[in-house]
């Protein structure tokens, strides 16, 4: 759904290779996938001279290793979100991204839906006056104990997995960078935060406050609210909007409700970054962007008393 579909709605893409650490895993997801070449380790797909670009899926520790080896060795990179195991390891992949001319984008596939565009639209007309508050969050059911973002040692975490979304959609929206004002985690296993609540502050005086679970009564849910003088925006499902959302706009008596049409967060992404290699125009999830969202992940854990994530060795 995030890649292999896309690519074959794009033109000018297709999944040429596919690697695993188990080459048998990856012939079975080749032939189910109908891609011709098969390794049996990253290392040898980022060799391979019939591969221009590396989609790096990994968990979240290995993002910033293989990203930059990747990189060094002549390939742009699509890298799954969040960027990297914390803010500094992202500054550094930025660094290289930089040093080789390689592109290095940060897989917020929302971003790249009409949606967010026409939010961005109703907010700069004014219609519900000054923006005061931003609410966002996204709950999904993960309840197996091994699944890898239960593994501190892999950089997991419901904030880096979860909680990047809610975070990122904000500083969007804000068109700013917020600090952290408090942050509370209920953690399980020891460092990973299971669920996290933090309030965070602008510049300006605007302040947002985002939450994420991996474990909670509610089983599923990715909402936003934002509160402005004259009224209020409510987002239902902001981050996988192909397959439902709306925009309802309150201001007084009056409401009124939108829902968003186009491709698939994936699809779009996939095009947008496409485009980009060709024409080298810029895109909303790199560089910096990807700098500021792991600065404000490190000091939401910070704040809720749980040690920063760490690359994997």
């Amino acid at each position: 759904m995030a890649l292999v579909a896309p690519a074959r709605k794009t033109d000018g893409v297709a999944v040429t290779a596919v690697a695993a650490r188990d080459r048998e895993r990856a012939a079975a997801f080749a032939s189910r996938h109908r891609i011709a070449t098969v390794h049996g380790s990253y290392q040898d797909l980022i060799a391979d001279p019939e591969v221009d670009v590396v989609y790096n899926p990994l968990p979240n520790g290995l993002h910033g290793v293989w990203s930059v080896r990747a990189m060094e060795a002549g390939k742009d990179v699509l890298c799954e979100k969040p960027l990297a195991a914390n803010a500094d390891e992202a500054a550094a992949m930025v660094e290289v991204a930089e040093k080789t001319g390689r592109r290095l984008v940060e897989a917020f596939h929302y971003r790249y839906h009409r949606l967010v565009a026409r939010l961005q639209e109703i907010l700069a007309s004014g219609e519900i006056g000054a923006v005061q508050r931003y609410e966002a969050c996204f709950i999904v059911p993960i309840i197996r104990g091994e699944d890898i973002r239960y593994n501190f040692d892999l950089a997991g975490g419901g904030t880096m997995d979860l909680g990047c979304y809610p975070i990122h959609f904000v500083r969007t929206l804000a068109g700013a960078e917020p600090s952290v004002v408090s942050a509370s985690a209920v953690e399980g296993p020891p460092k990973i935060d299971r669920s996290m609540a933090a309030e965070l502050a602008f510049p300006d005086g605007r302040t947002a406050q985002i939450f994420n679970s991996m474990w909670s009564p509610k089983v599923l849910r990715t909402s936003a609210r934002i509160v402005g003088e004259l009224g209020t925006v409510d987002v239902f499902n902001f981050v996988a909007p192909q397959f439902y959302n709306s925009i309802t706009v309150r201001t007084g008596s009056v409401r009124r409700r939108e829902r968003i049409s186009g491709p698939a967060t994936y699809t779009a992404q996939l095009r947008a970054f496409a485009t980009a290699l060709r024409d080298g125009s810029p895109l909303p999830t790199e560089g910096q962007d990807s700098i500021s969202n792991m600065r404000v992940i490190d000091d939401i854990y910070s704040a809720a008393g749980l040690p920063l994530r760490a690359p994997s060795t």
